[in-house]
């Protein structure tokens, strides 16, 4: 046999052995482009911050959901939303993750520029207001929330099972959608209260982080997750 034809042996067999052998580091899922450039939400939130915030820590959480799907086959196929339900029999590295990245793709797509956000629908306002007493009073629950949880977690506004709108706290990366917490429901809005989501520009002054966000809340995102989830 000549040495091209041994070659070319070779070069088949190594792309057989591609195809039919997976590999363990197969990606199920990956980490979206921001829906706006960096700065997009300055002065609110730096450029800095949503650089590190995406495409650091959000990119650690996809690459360590996918490792650890890559290690339980039985996982894999599933949406993130599937996953998330049945959580505490997925194990905290799924938990952890899976949580990690659900949230902060929720989070990018719940802002816009400042500005540029709009006011709630006149069906979520007419729900705050029965359910909060008014919008500045819900805006309140929301900061008391945020300020509220020690250490690392989120606040949500969420519709609960009745129907009702709420406001709920999480700690590190759980959301309303995992079996493993508390009150469970829709979320139509959240709010990283990690450190690494404000320090870089707001020090240790979450509370003025709370008050800013508002002004890149997208409340025509808001409105549309609410219109679906009280369908």
């Amino acid at each position: 046999m000549t040495l091209t034809r041994i070659l070319a042996l070779l070069v088949a067999l190594s792309s057989f052995s591609m195809l039919s052998i997976p590999t363990a580091q197969a990606q199920n899922f990956s980490l979206a482009p921001l829906p706006y450039p960096h700065d997009a939400l300055a002065p609110v939130i730096d450029e800095r911050t949503m650089q590190i915030h995406h495409g650091k820590h959000h990119q650690a959480y996809v690459d360590n959901l996918n490792r650890a799907i890559a290690a339980s086959p039985a996982l894999a196929g599933q949406s993130l939303e599937a996953l998330l339900a049945q959580v505490s029999k997925a194990g905290d590295a799924v938990r952890n993750n899976g949580g990690g990245h659900w949230n902060h793709t929720f989070f990018w797509e719940s802002m816009t520029r400042p500005g540029q956000g709009g006011a709630p629908s006149a069906a979520l306002l007419a729900a705050i207001n029965r359910d909060f007493g008014s919008l500045d009073q819900f805006k309140t629950a929301f900061r008391t929330a945020g300020l509220g949880r020690f250490g690392s977690g989120w606040s949500w506004l969420i519709v609960t099972p009745e129907g009702k709108l709420k406001v709920i706290s999480t700690a590190n990366q759980d959301n309303p959608l995992m079996d493993v917490v508390a009150e469970r429901g829709t979320p139509l809005l959240g709010n990283d209260v990690w450190e690494h989501a404000y320090y870089l520009q707001y020090q240790n002054r979450r509370a003025d982080y709370l008050d800013a966000w508002w002004q890149v809340v997208d409340w025509s995102v808001v409105s549309r997750r609410h219109a679906a989830a009280v369908k």
